[in-house]
């Protein structure tokens, strides 16, 4: 950069309207997609109370995120809290790297799922259709984040249209949706009772990772210190309540154990209650998995551009293109990650190391903000606060269900 040129940074575009539409497009999608069939069979009929369970011990972490988000409104966010926080760039640098490969693991996933819906459809071999939508996603995200977070917008809206048309259609069947609806709460205080629902709490856990991702656009987001915590509450409520009711309208549609059986869950309750071909929600499958693969390259690409920008990357992934006011090399190495892990790499163990790592980075960056209260006399003005109990209550919650996970599915 010649003495004396500015450098460009990204740009403040988007609104509480777009931040939401981008929280719920990370949230929303392989989870309730692929989950709930494991969550009804583990809990049978108190599966949407897994989901609430899941989603109160979301919000205390969504909590701290939202007073962290407003205090270092900064891309790769969770690599700016710890270096506050713990006062260490080691650190930092570390759950940085660990928060990038979290996202380019499961946009890798997420592009193989893609791949065995569009082979439905179209006759390709399945790396092919990886690698066109890695690539295409990847161009999206380069393109401009408005742009970009427009397009994930548009195809979430599609993607909650699928969900929330099962719902009518449920409605619609008949009273059962309330009449039934004293059989979603357990009658026993017995262990073995509630043990299922344990189980089923762990898988809606993972389910709604994602709401974090808004930390990682803060620097893009209109008066971030407003706009964040309300995107972030905004967008766990929202998620909250529709997984709940899709839960519910499946249970009743088709049972526990036949929703626990089905490899597409989402399509066969669709089908049961329409009568319509289960091809319908397939399609809307497609758009939901394309979606998360450009929602968690543009994470990714953010992460590596804050990483840089803190002085913890080579100078060149915080570059940012004058045209598209995007982090470009950021970007295509993302998509390059993404792409090679998705061709190369069994992914259904990554998968799971990668939940348990996003519990473990929750716990850190939890810890953080218990640093960053204990060393001041009183917080910034201007900013969402938090009492010191959320972020003990984060660090507990989260610690507790990464142990809980090892116990319950070893």
């Amino acid at each position: 950069m010649a003495a004396g040129e500015a450098k460009i940074g990204l740009k403040r575009a988007l609104t509480l309207t777009d931040a939401v539409l981008y929280g719920l497009a990370v949230t929303i999608g392989a989870g309730i997609y692929v989950l709930i069939g494991a969550a009804a069979g583990r809990a049978g009929y108190s599966a949407p109370l897994a989901f609430v369970i899941a989603a109160l011990l979301m919000m205390i972490t969504g909590a701290s995120f939202a007073e962290l988000g407003g205090r270092l409104p900064v891309a790769a966010g969770e690599a700016a809290y710890v270096r506050a926080g713990f006062r260490s760039s080691s650190l930092a640098l570390a759950v940085g790297l660990l928060a990038t490969a979290i996202a380019v693991v499961s946009a890798a996933a997420i592009s193989v799922g893609s791949a065995g819906y569009i082979g439905v459809f179209v006759a390709v071999p399945a790396d092919l259709i990886v690698a066109g939508v890695v690539l295409a996603m990847g161009a999206i995200a380069a393109w401009g984040i408005k742009q970009s977070v427009t397009f994930a917008g548009l195809m979430t809206l599609i993607e909650i249209g699928g969900l929330l048309l099962i719902v009518a259609a449920g409605a619609a069947a008949g009273p059962e949706l309330v009449t039934r609806l004293p059989e979603a709460v357990p009658t026993s205080i017995e262990p073995g009772a509630w043990a299922g629902i344990l189980s089923a709490t762990l898988l809606a856990v993972f389910a709604f990772i994602g709401f974090e991702a808004l930390a990682n656009v803060a620097e893009e987001v209109e008066d971030p210190g407003r706009t964040l915590p309300r995107a972030i509450f905004m967008t766990l409520a929202l998620t909250t309540l529709l997984y709940v009711l899709v839960v519910w309208v499946a249970l009743v549609a088709v049972g526990p154990g036949v929703l626990a059986r089905s490899e597409a869950p989402l399509a066969l309750v669709f089908e049961r209650l329409t009568g319509a071909s289960p091809k319908i929600m397939s399609l809307i499958a497609i758009v939901a998995t394309m979606n998360g693969v450009i929602v968690q390259i543009i994470m990714a690409s953010r992460i590596l551009y804050g990483l840089s920008s803190q002085g913890s990357l080579p100078p060149l992934l915080a570059t940012v293109n004058p045209a598209t006011r995007t982090p470009l090399t950021a970007t295509a190495l993302t998509a390059a990650a993404v792409l090679a892990l998705a061709l190369l790499l069994p992914l259904e163990r990554l998968a799971e190391l990668t939940a348990r790592l996003t519990l473990l980075l929750f716990a850190i960056v939890n810890a953080a903000l218990i640093r960053l209260k204990a060393r001041e006399a009183a917080p910034p003005d201007g900013i969402f606060v938090v009492p010191l109990w959320v972020p003990w209550a984060g660090v507990a919650t989260t610690l507790a269900l990464l142990v809980a996970e090892f116990v319950t599915w070893r």
